[in-house]
């Protein structure tokens, strides 16, 4: 196996099934030596086992490939420090940071408990900033020491966060900080060399199965664009050497198509000097949203 990454050390979270399998079986094949982290909870994050990870590992050596097996909650923030410190004592070093890990516990806003909140946040929001955060001190270290690595992160958010999903409240607010801190980590990381960048991939998993069911393709009628494998060729150019001039970004994939998402930018505005009359700004605001773009509605919205 040789490739854009040979020699890279990558660990992709949430990579038993789905998107996150894919992207490593994808680095793999590009040459890269992968830590294949996943607590093989349900769909909704219950439970746990061994099996999909091992399963994925296993698939990777039978290519010619080295993985090995992970199974730390990387929302745990000990065990997410554990699983870098095991990259770099086992092979010497970590280049790449796939987040990838998470669940869904839809509902609509009004019907959502506490629970389900702070479950999603957690597994979402919490799993990225706590391997950000070890990953990320590891490669300050680094760099402080002489030994800057080319390191490359890659964050999942979702259209969900950039545009909203009716229904996804909680995964929507996790997905949009997830993007919200992707600019920040990509902002302080730079100084090291470090880029960061997420993606908000369209496929079909176990958390899309149901919306993307009607899009299914038999292999005899061509390209499926919903398969998750379309999606990882774009994890591996951003993890590779040759991407150290992109960061900060969040791109789109859907079947064959990339889109560089444009965020938040500083539109329209009015400022009088002094402190604004509350009868006055209705006229004013208006004036302004007049000449600002409409948002995109939330997926879902009728």
């Amino acid at each position: 196996m040789s490739g854009l990454l040979d020699g890279r050390i990558a660990i992709v979270t949430g990579a038993g099934r789905g998107l996150g399998r894919e992207h490593a079986l994808e680095l793999a094949r590009q040459g890269a030596t992968v830590i294949v982290n996943d607590l093989g909870t349900s769909g909704a994050g219950e439970g746990s086992s061994a099996g999909p990870a091992d399963e994925v590992v296993a698939q990777i050596r039978a290519a010619g490939g080295e993985a090995v097996t992970n199974n730390a909650d990387v929302a745990d923030f000990a065990a997410a420090e554990g699983l870098v410190k095991q990259a770099i004592a086992t092979f010497g070093g970590l280049d790449v940071l796939v987040n990838n890990a998470g669940f869904v516990r839809d509902r609509m806003l009004v019907n959502t408990s506490e629970e389900e909140w702070d479950a999603v946040i957690r597994v979402h929001l919490k799993g990225h900033f706590a391997m950000l955060r070890h990953a990320g001190a590891y490669w300050r270290a680094e760099a402080k020491a002489g030994r800057p690595r080319a390191a490359r992160v890659i964050n999942t958010s979702s259209g969900a966060g950039l545009q909203g999903s009716v229904g996804q409240a909680t995964y929507s607010a996790a997905k949009a900080g997830i993007a919200g801190l992707t600019l920040v980590a990509a902002a302080e990381l730079k100084p090291y060399g470090v880029t960061v960048n997420a993606l908000a991939p369209s496929a079909r998993t176990r958390m899309t199965e149901a919306v993307f069911a009607a899009t299914m393709t038999a292999p005899d009628q061509g390209f499926d664009r919903m398969h998750p494998a379309n999606v990882s060729p774009v994890v591996a150019w951003l993890a590779s050497p040759g991407a150290a001039d992109v960061t900060g970004r969040v791109i789109e994939v859907e079947g064959s198509r990339i889109c560089v998402e444009d965020g938040w930018r500083h539109g329209p505005a009015a400022d009088r000097d002094d402190r604004w009359d509350a009868a006055a700004v209705g006229p004013a605001l208006r004036d302004l949203l007049a000449r600002a773009g409409d948002p995109e509605p939330p997926y879902g919205a009728r």
